[in-house]
């Protein structure tokens, strides 16, 4: 064996092998020694993502670091933990990576993700910094591990932002207050970091930390996560003569705090008006009255959830075989279990089926209100993505305009109404986003434009 085949198989970063853990847990998850705080220091406190840390930016050194980011920002420190420690020592204390936790990973994963935790944070602590073990939880069946490493009467974290409400995802509170309430007997921490609003069920001394004002909105840091990050993500169309170039993708907003609940979220439920009609009684129709007087109408299924959607309306492309009416069926997408608009359903041969309810189940008309304007406009760029990746159909005015977007089988097609001239079928939505409306293109002008219709 040669001399450096022997020091790598023996490395202690090979082998993480440097801190025992206690002689009773098979594991040997490493214990983070306890830190010792002040109260005064937990007044007003806000986090700093560790994405945002900098050795040669000082505003925020009086900030604790956060992990409530996606895993592969920080896999850094897990890889090559030597690399960060002298920025992190210059931060008041810094929170233990949050590897995820999502319930439907392979419990295998989970158990070396509550490890790699521990061991990082021991790590840092042997460095000299204080450290506040974060704690993230699966179903039941990790409950056994994943409070392990965390000596009793230390001061912890938690965030609740994927398991909050948000989007058109309902909460997982139940799922996060076992899991937080077996935190308590086990671990008996002397204080709580709630990173995101806590729920009103959660008991302990809970420190409340704003995740709004711990964000990139209120750094005023002058390097390109915050000065762009607003354009890059679509919350702003870019500035009339910028030259920033915005590479083509899926653009999530710019947000933190993900790491344990679900990995898709909680279950969907309705966020605009005009998307009850998704939701209902089984065999129940529901009848929505677009402003124009076009009409819909939902068909529920016997699980509560619509089957089939039938269009009262040719969307203004009868040119193209868009018959008035056509149907879609409405698939819901598993895992992510939301709404997709299939594909049209034209009768070309006038040969229409009447859209009777679902199985013979008797179940009267009701009727769904229209989205106010408010619920219709598109707020970010990621909105209007996340319509289109759903199959959406939008109306929407500009310059006294009428716009529609629907689409095919072969693609996403966008045209002013009335004037299939101007029809044009992109692949994808950043493609749509170029189309350009009296030399202006779309994607500077949709989170400006009056939407006057939305389907999903």
């Amino acid at each position: 064996m040669t001399e450096e085949n022997y020091n790598y198989r023996t490395s202690p970063f090979l082998l993480r092998n440097q801190f025992d853990g206690k002689s009773a847990d098979p594991f040997k998850i490493p214990d983070i020694p306890k830190a010792t705080f002040t109260a005064e220091e937990f007044n007003n406190l806000l986090l700093l993502g560790f994405d945002r840390t900098s050795l040669e930016n000082t505003n925020h050194l009086d900030r604790m670091v956060h992990f409530f980011l996606y895993d592969y920002k920080f896999e850094k420190v897990w890889k090559n933990p030597d690399t960060d420690i002298e920025k992190l020592k210059r931060y008041k204390a810094v929170l233990s990576p949050d590897f995820s936790m999502y319930r439907e990973m392979n419990p295998t994963i989970q158990l070396y993700n509550t490890f790699r935790n521990r061991w990082c944070g021991a790590y840092f602590a042997s460095k000299g910094i204080r450290v506040i073990p974060t704690v993230s939880w699966g179903d039941e069946n990790t409950f056994d591990y994943c409070f392990s490493g965390i000596p009793k009467g230390s001061t912890v974290a938690v965030s609740t932002y994927m398991v909050s409400a948000h989007n058109n995802h309902a909460d997982q509170k139940d799922f996060f207050l076992k899991g937080y309430n077996e935190m308590l007997k086990a671990i008996e921490p002397e204080r709580i970091i709630c990173y995101n609003n806590p729920f009103p069920e959660m008991e302990g001394n809970i420190v409340y930390v704003d995740y709004e004002l711990s964000s990139w909105k209120y750094q005023n840091d002058d390097y390109i996560p915050s000065k762009f990050a607003k354009y890059i993500c679509g919350e702003q169309p870019l500035p009339t003569g910028s030259n920033l170039v915005i590479k083509s993708g899926w653009i999530a907003p710019y947000s933190d705090g993900k790491g344990m609940g679900s990995a898709y979220g909680g279950k969907w439920q309705p966020k605009k008006t005009a998307d009850e009609r998704f939701l209902g009684k089984p065999g129940e129709i529901k009848e929505y009255i677009k402003p124009n007087g076009e009409r819909y109408l939902t068909k529920i299924g016997i699980d509560g959830r619509a089957i089939m959607e039938r269009h009262l309306t040719d969307h203004h492309r009868a040119h193209t075989g868009h018959t008035n009416p056509h149907d879609h069926k409405v698939l819901w997408n598993n895992p992510v279990v939301h709404p997709d608009m299939g594909e049209s359903i034209n009768y070309p041969d006038g040969n229409i089926p009447e859209f009777k309810n679902y199985k013979g189940l008797k179940s009267m008309y009701t009727r769904v209100q229209a989205n106010s304007p408010e619920e219709n406009r598109f707020k970010t760029i990621s909105d209007f993505k996340c319509c289109m990746k759903y199959h959406g159909e939008v109306e929407f005015v500009w310059n006294n305009k009428i716009y529609n977007i629907v689409h095919d089988p072969d693609g996403i097609v966008i045209y002013e109404a009335h004037k299939g001239e101007t029809e044009c079928k992109y692949q994808t939505a950043d493609e749509v986003l170029e189309y350009l409306i009296d030399g202006v293109r779309l994607r500077d002008i949709i989170t400006e434009a009056e939407v006057t219709e939305r389907t999903i």
